[in-house]
């Protein structure tokens, strides 16, 4: 059982959020998800009612726990982008996915230190995580 860090857009957008909710759902039939209110219905691109120093502490708290970092990033996030960036100096294993449609960050395509991967639909998405934990 893995403690998985799940990145996602919360202020930066959440056009994706059932799909943040259904992926956590997917990941934490057989793992811890730490950041499980990424997935939170009622969550909106204005956060949550913490202070932001609270999160911040929280959220590194998180990185350093868990085992690995999964991030979705087809909705551009500076939060998500400077999490990847402190697990990357942690030696966290990222994976990265996106919707082949997304314009994704150079900084984050062209780190190769991530593992990027893109998908189609959500039954790609969830078979290439399935293959990762």
């Amino acid at each position: 059982m893995k403690k998985i860090y799940f990145a996602a857009a919360i202020r930066g957008g959440r056009d994706d959020a059932e799909l943040y909710k259904e992926v956590i759902d997917f990941m934490k039939k057989d793992n811890v998800v730490l950041t499980e209110h990424i997935g939170n219905p009622s969550l909106t691109n204005t956060g949550e009612k913490l202070i932001d120093v609270e999160i911040f502490e929280r959220d590194i708290n998180w990185l350093k726990e868990s085992d690995v970092v999964i991030a979705e990033c087809s909705t551009a996030s500076l939060g998500v982008g400077y999490e990847l960036a402190y697990a990357e100096k942690l030696n966290k294993p990222i994976h990265v996915f996106y919707k082949k449609d997304a314009n994704l960050s150079a900084m984050i395509s062209g780190n190769k230190y991530f593992e990027l991967h893109s998908y189609a639909n959500k039954e790609e998405l969830f078979s290439i995580i399935e293959s990762l934990l």
